[in-house]
Order: structure tokens, then sequence, then C-alpha cells
């Protein structure tokens, strides 16, 4: 299929799957980008093309900033806000000669698990289910959703605790978030500065590649993205021996963290995470049970720093830097005449919720019991990732306590486990306005995530099916299984997710 017929095609999709509300902005029909394709499909026949993805129509999660659209973050505090320059992924991806296929719906500045909190509404899933619609994950569920329906080759979204990762495995896409400051952040909307990841979504592990491979390079305007000489030393690591024969022939020795086994977990879940276990192991690989025992405080802890630092972060927010401001004056009685009151009125229920757990996590009388307690299971969770991965950190000098708590019999080069712990629950549930659930149930959906992203480690989710018994019949078939890797082991986590993506695993009860 010709690039032009490709991009035709992802702009009538686009039309075709409105409804399921992908796109905050979509592609609208122009000669610019017309002619950039049909330039890309010559470049094709000559073998001149820019890159893999040149040509190609790649979306953007709507809180990436972007010179020739709208940057909203979902959220009606932006409801006027164009943004002056393009993100670096924006320009190192139109540089490689891809095209912007437009901006996708979110949780508003990325916060939530479902992609309910938007301003433009909800996004919903093709997976249906009696009740309806479901939940197409969070927060970048435009992304995985637009990436599911073809309506566009690949797109950017942007991982905290689980945000690239949940929505893939919801959706049945491969979500994958690399090692933290590989991809610059540099005009990506924040929302947790040491948490946020630029991730990458696509229907297979190769278009996902063929995008990480343009955007891994340093970039300085960004302060948290790893110098050159940081990228240095992880090459040095990946070149010897060992990690080379990883990427080639040896068997991997495959981690499972007895913790993640919880209660909670789906059956339909723990059977596709027990078939891709016996999958790997026919395929030469072995498997070893590993403790990370801090896990259990990961969640609690992710719920502490990220809105502690949200809460900052979204201080600038007052209508009259930039943004939208309220009309009239800045507050009023019933709002108790704080600054910036009514503007502020046009933030969304869960992101004031979060602004006031950080706000309260960081005043005096509570950052020594919550804030800091959390920075220090931060560490307690590195700590437990360093003690089972053969492969050292490369940019972190090992601890004292790290060394003594590494043993022979954990040492594993990946850790396998589920996604989410259950299959996408329906909308009209999360939307229920008299639902039993709280807010801190929807948080639950996070909890294997957020260990790797609190670590900064890569991982990615792959979509598995497994033949269900029939009693697990009310229970989706599909589900995302998740690889984690030690930090600069990115390659390694797509080598094995190509294993597993796509199968259709079947065998007997588990």
């Amino acid at each position: 299929m010709s690039l032009l017929r490709e991009a035709e095609r992802c702009v009538a999709n686009q039309k075709a799957h409105a409804t399921l509300n992908a796109f905050i902005t979509p592609l609208r029909r122009s000669a610019q980008w017309l002619e950039r394709v049909k330039d890309a499909d010559i470049r094709n026949e000559q073998g001149t093309c820019k890159s893999k993805v040149d040509g190609r129509l790649i979306s953007l999660k709507d809180n990436i900033c972007t010179r020739d659209l709208p940057t909203t973050c979902a959220s009606g505090i932006l409801d006027k806000f164009t943004s002056p320059f393009n993100a670096t992924v924006v320009e190192q991806l139109e540089n490689a000669g891809a095209i912007v296929a437009g901006k996708t719906n979110l949780d508003e500045f990325g916060m939530g698990s479902h992609s309910i909190y938007s301003r433009f509404g909800s996004v919903k899933n093709l997976r249906q289910c009696q009740d309806g619609g479901l939940s197409a994950g969070g927060s970048s569920g435009g992304s995985a959703i637009a990436v599911a329906t073809n309506q566009c080759y690949v797109a950017l979204g942007t991982d905290t605790g689980g945000s690239v990762r949940l929505p893939a495995a919801y959706t049945g896409t491969v979500g994958f978030k690399p090692s933290y400051g590989l991809i610059s952040r540099w005009g990506v909307v924040a929302y947790a500065n040491s948490l946020d990841t630029v991730g990458i979504l696509g229907r297979d592990i190769s278009s996902v590649r063929d995008v990480f491979t343009i955007v891994n390079k340093h970039d300085p305007r960004d302060p948290t993205n790893i110098s050159s000489t940081s990228r240095s030393r992880i090459l040095t690591r990946l070149n010897t021996h060992d990690s080379v024969s990883r990427l080639t022939s040896s068997p991997l020795r495959i981690g499972v963290p007895v913790e993640y086994n919880i209660s909670e977990l789906a059956p339909s879940v723990r059977y596709a995470w027990a078939l891709s276990l016996a999958h790997l192991k026919q395929q030469g690989h072995s498997i070893r049970p590993v403790s990370l025992p801090a896990t259990k405080l990961a969640l609690s802890a992710y719920y502490v720093l990220a809105p502690a630092e949200a809460s900052s972060n979204l201080a600038k927010y007052d209508g009259v830097r930039y943004g939208t401001r309220a009309e009239g004056p800045d507050s009023d009685d019933r709002l108790g005449r704080y600054l910036y009151g009514n503007t502020r009125e046009m933030l969304g229920s869960e992101v004031k919720r979060r602004i006031l757990l950080g706000t309260f996590s960081l005043s005096a009388g509570a950052i020594d019991n919550y804030f800091i307690q959390a920075q220090r299971v931060r560490r307690l969770i590195q700590q437990d990732f360093n003690a089972v991965f053969t492969a050292e950190h490369p940019i972190a000098s090992l601890s004292g306590f790290d060394a003594q708590h590494k043993t022979e019999e954990a040492n594993v080069d990946v850790i396998v486990c589920p996604t989410a712990p259950s299959s996408p629950p329906s909308l009209s549930d999360l939307l229920d306005a008299h639902a039993v659930d709280s807010p801190l149930d929807a948080y639950m959906n996070d909890v294997f995530t957020v260990p790797a992203s609190l670590a900064g480690l890569p991982a990615v989710s792959v979509p598995v099916k497994a033949a269900c018994d029939a009693q697990d019949a009310k229970e989706a078939n599909l589900a995302g299984i998740q690889i984690i890797g030690q930090y600069g082991d990115d390659e390694l986590v797509l080598k094995l997710g190509e294993l597993l993506e796509g199968k259709e695993l079947a065998g007997s009860s588990v």
C-alpha cells in the first residue's frame, strides 16, 4: 500500500470512528500534508526515505506542545492555548518525515486511569460489553484508541504511573515506556517531573521501535534528559559479551514477582499470565520466582509523590501568563476571595483532588510523614529491582544494600507480569454518579505499572489472547502482559515483547 493510500485510510478512519472520541483535534484534509506524503512516496520509490516513519501519520497526546495545533491538556483552563514552539519529540519526528495526525484525548493533565476526566468527554473503547462501552484506559486512552482503530500509524503518549501501558492493555495494542530520561520531555506539559516519560503506542513492536530509534536522543534543553556521557556508559554495558548474547542467542532468565499474584487479580488475567510464562519456557527461557517486597508500598508512595509534584507544576495556571482567564473579578465571596479562584474553577474534579492531596503532603505539618517517607519507599523499590536483576544499573553506583541483597538464585534478565489486574471496566460504572466505588478504587488499576515508573525502568505492555475456561466466560480473553527490564535494557524488553505480542495461547486450567 502506498503511503498516500495509508494516510487517506487513517483520515477516513478518524471520521468513521469519531464517536469513540479519540481525538481532540483531528487531522484536517489539506494540501500541505498531502504534498508531504506524496513527496515521501517518491522518496520511498527511489530508496531515499528519511526514516522508517517518513510519510507516516503519527498522533500526539494533547499534552505535547505543537506550534500548528492547540495544546489543551483536555482542560478548560488551556482552552485557548496554542504553543509558540514544537516539543522536541515533534521536531524529531517531523525531521524524520513523519506527519502529525492530530492531538488525542486524555484525562485532564494526564491525571486518571480511564480517560474519563476530559473537558471534551470520555474516550470510548472499540471493545464492548453487555452494559455498553468499556474503558479505554488512561490517561493516554485517546492515543491507544487511535492506534487500535487505524486512525494513525503510531501514537505518542505520556506515562507517569502507567498511562501508556494501561490503555495498551485495555485496547489490545503495544504500549512502551522507555527508561526515564532517554526521550526528551522538553515541550511536554509537566504533571510529575521525576516520573513523566514520553511513551509510544503502536500495533506491533516493530512500529514502536521505529519511533523509539528516532526520539531516543540527547536534548540539552531538557534537564531531566540523560547526558551524552551517560548514554555512552549505557552503550558500553550493552556492548559487553553477556549483554550482546542476551539479545542474540542466549536463553533469558525471566523473573516472576510473587507479590504481583494478588487476590484481586482477575482469573482471565492470571490465566493469560500463566500461559505467557509457559510459552516463554517452551522457547527455551527459564522462569524464576523473585521477591519485590516494597511493591506493596508502591501505589501509596506514588499517590503521594505524583500529586505533590503536580500541585507545584499546576500552580502557574492562573490565566494571567497564559491559558484561559475567567470573566469578571479574580475571586468572589462564594470562593472565599481566593486569588485566581474563578479561573481555577475551570480545573476538573480529579485535578483539584490531586492538587489538594499534593499540597497537603508538602505542607509543613505533613511533609515528613508523607512526602519524605514516600521518597524513602521509592528508594526501596529501586533497590528491590536492582537486587533481582543480573545487570547492574548503568548510571547509578551499586549501593551496599543492593549488593548485600543480590543473590544468585534471584538474578534475572527481565520481569514478566500482568499490566492491569483486570479487564477494562464499563464506562457506565465509572461514570455513574451513584456508584459505590471511590476514586481510590480507580487508582488500584495502576498497581502493576507504578513500580517500574518509580524506579524509572523500561517496560512494555503487549496484548496476549488466552483461551479461557467456561467458568471465565464473563471475563475478556484479551490481556496485557508487561515486561520490565533493568535501566537501559529497552531493546531487550522490546525483543522479549516480540515473542508474546498478539499470541493466541491455549492450555489446561492453571
